[in-house]
Order: C-alpha cells, then sequence, then structure tokens
C-alpha cells in the first residue's frame, strides 16, 4: 500500500476458483445475515493485480460526502455496484465533507472469473479505512467487503479466498473466513486463456444451475479435504465442472473444446474459471509452449495471460 495526506493506492491478487459450494440456506431456511451467507470451495490468488486508487478533494457544504467510481479508466459511479455499497456503507464514518475519487485499474478482465470484484471491494474498504482513518478494525474491512459482494451477486467466497493467501479451501462459509492453505510448488506456472464475460449475478439467481453448483460444490469440497493437495484440487474442480453441466447449460462450446485439448497435453491439468468464460492450467516450465500453441488456435478473440501462484497475505501487504 502507498499512501498520502489525500491519496492511497491499494494492491489486492485476482483470484481464481475452481469450484464452490453455494451457502444461502440453514436447515432449510433461507440466511438473512448476508455476512453469514457465502461459499465452501477451493481456489488460488494469482499474481495478476488489481490496483485501487483512492484520492479526495474537501468540499465547502456540510455533511456531503459524494463519490466517483471508474473501472480500467470508465466512469461508472453507481455502475460499479460494489465499490459503490462500501462507500456508502461507511461513508459517514467520514468526519468531514468530500469528494472521492475511486479508481480500480486491473490487470486481468473484469466479469471473467479473475476475482475481480472481491479485489476492488478489498481495495476500497482498506483504502477507505487508511485515507480517513476510519474506526474499524481489519476484521471488519474483510467483513464489509464479503457484504458487499453477496447483497451484489458479485462473489460468494473471493474476498475469504484473497484474504487466504495463495491455494486455500474455503471450509465454511460466511465470514469470518474459515479458511486452509494448500501448498504448491513455486515453479507451478499458471496459463491463463480468456473467451469473454459471465454475470456471476445471473449464475446466482438461477434456482436449477445454483442446486447442481450446490449438490456438485459440496461433493468437490468432500473429495478435495480427503486429499488437500494441488493435483487433487485440479482434478475435483474438473469433476465439479462435469457435475454442473454447465458447459453445456451456458452453451459454453468453445470453452469444452478447449478444455479437451489442454487436457490432452502432458501437464497438471486444466479446468474452468469460476466465473468466467476462462480457463487456467497448470503446467510446468517445459510445457507452457504447447500449452500456448492451444491456446493461440483461439486467436484472435482470446487473451492470454502468464501467472503464478501469488502466496502472500493480503493484509500483511496492503
Amino acid at each position: 500500500m502507498i499512501g498520502s495526506e489525500n491519496k492511497v493506492v491499494v494492491r489486492v491478487p485476482h483470484r481464481i476458483s475452481g469450484f464452490f459450494e453455494i451457502v444461502d440456506k440453514r436447515n432449510g431456511e433461507i440466511i438473512k445475515n448476508p455476512s453469514e451467507i457465502g461459499s465452501r470451495g477451493a481456489g488460488f490468488n494469482i499474481s495478476g493485480i488489481g490496483k485501487t486508487t483512492i484520492s479526495y478533494k474537501e468540499l465547502e457544504k456540510e455533511d456531503e460526502k459524494i463519490c466517483s467510481i471508474f473501472i480500467n479508466k470508465e466512469k461508472l459511479d453507481q455502475r460499479a455496484e460494489t465499490s459503490n455499497f462500501v462507500f456508502n456503507y461507511v461513508k459517514d464514518l467520514i468526519n468531514k465533507p468530500v469528494k472521492v475519487k475511486i479508481e480500480h485499474d486491473f490487470d486481468l478482465p473484469v466479469g471473467c472469473g479473475y476475482g475481480a470484484s472481491g479485489s476492488g471491494a478489498l481495495g476500497t474498504i482498506y483504502g477507505l479505512k487508511r485515507l480517513f482513518n476510519l474506526n474499524i478494525t481489519l476484521m471488519e474491512v474483510g467483513k464489509i467487503a464479503h457484504i458487499a459482494e453477496v447483497v451484489n451477486k458479485t462473489g460468494l467466497g473471493t474476498v475469504c479466498g484473497q484474504l487466504g493467501g495463495g491455494m486455500c479451501v474455503l471450509r465454511e462459509a460466511g465470514y469470518p473466513c474459515n479458511s486452509m492453505s494448500i501448498t504448491v510448488p513455486s515453479s507451478l506456472n499458471v496459463i491463463c486463456g480468456t473467451l469473454g464475460k459471465i454475470e456471476t449475478k445471473s449464475i446466482l439467481s438461477d434456482k436449477y444451475l445454483s442446486s447442481k453448483i450446490k449438490e456438485a460444490g459440496n461433493q468437490a469440497l468432500r473429495e478435495l479435504l480427503a486429499s488437500p493437495d494441488y493435483l487433487n484440487f485440479i482434478k475435483v474442480s474438473q469433476k465439479f465442472v462435469r457435475n454442473t453441466k454447465m458447459l453445456e447449460l451456458l452453451n459454453l462450446t468453445e470453452i469444452k473444446e478447449l478444455l479437451y485439448d489442454l487436457n490432452k497435453l502432458k501437464t497438471f491439468g486444466a479446468s474452468m474459471n469460476q466465473l468466467g468464460r476462462s480457463v487456467y492450467c497448470f503446467c510446468d516450465d517445459k510445457n507452457i509452449n504447447n500449452v500456448l500453441e492451444i491456446l493461440n488456435t483461439f486467436k484472435p478473440k482470446i487473451q492470454i495471460f502468464k501467472l503464478r501462484i501469488n502466496r502472500e497475505k493480503i493484509l500483511k501487504t496492503i
């Protein structure tokens, strides 16, 4: 994190989820407290970063607190629902009239399964806390970011995963986070290919697909916890995609074709980002070119990223 008197910069890594189980009910009843809603599952932070820059100017009108929000230079304001929610959640704690500017710049594409909304939510709340010396704890920072995602249906467990660092399993849903780390070799490459967006909100609002995700996610979690290593992670993530039938239900023909070709290679395996028209492949250095050769066959529509697992704990670095 970089800060000055009226500006702060917060960096939070992107994250890829391999599988997840939606948890929005308890004993058959809808959970009403958004901090208790979330997901169980597993994923990993990556070397791509979401940078949030927050600055402000003081205003003369008493109690006026307004905010403008930009994502990758595009002015969105209230349409940046998660960040706007965070600002409104804490603006009464700011003790002077201000015009706040929040700028998100993401290394990886938004809406494509790289946890940009979670990165932005954490960057926004932590940046506001530091810039205005808000009377909230670091524990509350994570809680507010998690609630913002849940309420706006932009994510369920991304914030807890990002706070967990590296590759981790979310053993319970909601906040406070209950995560367990999985060791990953430092030589592991994460090669990603992106063909477009999937709106997380549309998936979480689809009752049929949500029920498939709950069932398949629960099974995947049990199988990973029985053998918690990165090779089993990719195996159960692939099985999750098959069991939900999301490739067929969402008509993701190109993603299905891409995964078929990648999984014929002698890599550690490839699966689909949750949720986005994106794939990730684990491989060592000697197989990078083989992976890239397959991804390149989808040019010019595909975006390709060469990444690593980010092992840093966020709250130690922001």
